[in-house]
């Protein structure tokens, strides 16, 4: 039931059987016969329709039912209540961030995907202001959707952000149906592949295809790479046979289109994804609410779900004026890693927000970062870090710069040049005895680029009397999620007098949200633990600090990002 533009649910619409008392119905009459029988009957006249056969009246219970054997009147139906559907945040849309990036001002306004599938519901209030063109290929004579399936992608790609139904990835680009599919949801190769060509030569921005077969054709393959040679951004579902091995569909795994696998709401890959080499980006695809047929709304799972996530993402890229493959490239160097295999997630999670340059995935250059002092003495240490990327550059120069805590460190290492990304070390010495000193990792690029990683401290041991323990290694691998910030922590620890007492680490935001203690003994231990803060996101300072029996303790604090 539609009312006034906006979708509705009818509710309590009832027959009479059983009903007592004073009742509220709409009659439909055949006559004015009929018509004045109702109004007889009444005790009220809530509504006495203008054009329609019907009148709305309170009455009793008996007289209504009176009224139903009446020839002259064509039924008689207990009025009901209807209801607007508030707008809902689908959870691939928040999973996603393009719902930060609407905050940011990003909607996708001005550019164009074709939605080449079973048609798009033209009506659907959550889709009519942002349609464009269509065009049948299928044979139906009409771009109209009569499976749902088209109607529910362009939702997912691209609903208005308004106060009903649901939000799409992008929200003010405009949608064109290419009805390559029949109301059965399927079409040939040749009805796919014309579609394709018509959405390059309306020079459309993103064709989103969330279909595909077990084999290609090279009609098929050629109206890919002319689709993507003419500016198209051509994103298609990585198909549904999963659990499977080197099963990903076409037009998927053609190298002119990106082949976009299915997540689950706890970020592990669906079950029925296809996964390959051709896989470039993960997008939730499993039980998502969206657009259907009717004015309406449904949930269904598929790689035909998580496909629109990425159309989306494209079009609000290239509305900033990106190419395709600038825009390919910017989807997938800005990917959220987790956690699944290069051939399940390709270059990770979908991360809209930031693609378009909000989040701090954007960064592309050289990174480096600290790691800890280990074989630390009364006046020497070695320093560890890792370069992480190389950004592109054929290389980069590292080292070390230190100094006492609280003073500015002034002292470098020697420069070390790495080819490739990985861990480097360096040998401090003529350091003070009991003294607290600071490090930290710093990567020069052979294209200009430059990383600092953060400072980390340890203590050198005293010259007579009870020496501190020393912390040898302290490494933090993030294995956050949508759900959770996750750290693991693995650390080894020693002491030259043989005392060690116990190790403990926090992880703070502002204040201590998780922490772990454990007894230790003898001159050297190593364990690890887990720390995590559920919903959690940002900055955390990760502290370890190892105690001897004497009371003397040393302490490193690493900074991590969920």
């Amino acid at each position: 039931m539609k009312i006034a533009g906006s979708t509705v649910a009818a509710a309590g619409v009832t027959g009479l059987a059983g009903a007592t008392g004073q009742v509220e119905v709409n009659v439909g009459f055949a006559s004015e016969r009929g018509r004045q029988k109702t109004l007889d009957a009444a005790d009220e006249t809530v509504r006495d329709f203008d054009s329609l056969d019907i009148v709305t009246a309170k009455m009793p219970a008996k007289a209504a039912q009176g009224l139903q054997n009446n020839p002259n009147i064509r039924y008689v139906e207990q009025n009901g209540t209807v209801h607007a559907h508030a707008q809902t945040l689908p959870w691939g849309i928040d999973r996603v961030d393009a719902d930060v990036a609407h905050s940011n001002g990003d909607t996708g306004s001005g550019a164009d995907i074709a939605i080449l599938d079973t048609g798009i519901d033209s009506d659907h209030p959550d889709l009519e202001a942002n349609l464009g063109e269509g065009k049948d290929f299928s044979g139906k004579g009409t771009w109209e959707d009569g499976d749902g399936h088209g109607t529910h992608c362009a939702g997912i790609a691209n609903a208005v952000n308004n106060s009903e139904g649901v939000v799409g990835v992008s929200t003010e680009a405009t949608l064109h149906a290419g009805k390559v599919l029949g109301d059965d949801g399927s079409g040939s190769f040749s009805d796919v592949a014309a579609g394709i060509e018509w959405a390059a030569d309306q020079g459309y921005d993103v064709a989103s295809l969330s279909l595909g077969a077990s084999s290609g054709t090279t009609t098929l393959k050629d109206a890919v790479d002319y689709a993507y040679n003419n500016g198209v951004l051509v994103v298609s579902s990585a198909g549904n046979s999963g659990p499977c091995t080197d099963c990903v569909g076409y037009p998927a795994a053609y190298s002119n289109a990106m082949a976009i696998s299915s997540t689950d709401e706890d970020d592990s890959l669906s079950s029925f994804s296809s996964t390959g080499s051709e896989i470039e980006l993960a997008a939730p695809g499993g039980s998502i609410y969206s657009t259907y047929t009717g004015g309406g709304y449904d949930t269904l799972s598929g790689t035909s779900m998580s496909c629109p996530h990425v159309s989306g993402a494209g079009a609000q890229l290239m509305a900033t004026g990106m190419s395709n493959t600038e825009a390919r490239s910017a989807l997938k160097n800005n990917a959220e890693d987790i956690g699944l295999g290069s051939n399940e997630q390709g270059a990770g999670l979908l991360d809209v927000e930031a693609a378009l340059g909000g989040g701090d995935g954007g960064d592309t250059s050289v990174t480096v970062s600290t790691g800890s002092a280990s074989n630390v003495g009364t006046s020497s240490a070695t320093l560890s870090g890792d370069l992480t990327d190389l950004g592109g550059a054929s290389s980069a120069d590292v080292y070390f710069e230190y100094g006492e805590s609280g003073t500015t460190l002034d002292s470098t290492t020697g420069t070390q040049t790495l080819s490739s990304t990985g861990t480097f070390s360096a040998d401090v010495s003529n350091l003070s005895s009991g003294t607290d000193y600071d490090f930290r990792a710093v990567a020069s690029a052979s294209d200009g680029d430059t990383d600092t990683g953060s400072s980390v401290t340890f203590t050198t041991s005293s010259s007579s009397g009870s020496s501190s323990p020393a912390i040898d290694t302290f490494s933090v691998t993030n294995n956050s999620n949508g759900g959770w910030a996750r750290f693991d922590v693995n650390w080894s620890v020693s002491d030259a007098d043989g005392d060690l007492a116990s190790v403990d680490l926090t992880l703070s935001k502002s204040s201590t949200v998780d922490s772990y203690s454990t007894s230790v003994s003898g001159s050297s231990a190593s364990g690890s633990a887990r720390l995590q803060d559920k919903k959690g996101s940002g900055s955390y300072d990760i502290t370890l600090t190892v105690t001897d029996a004497a009371g003397n303790t040393t302490s490193q604090t690493k900074t991590v990002s969920a």
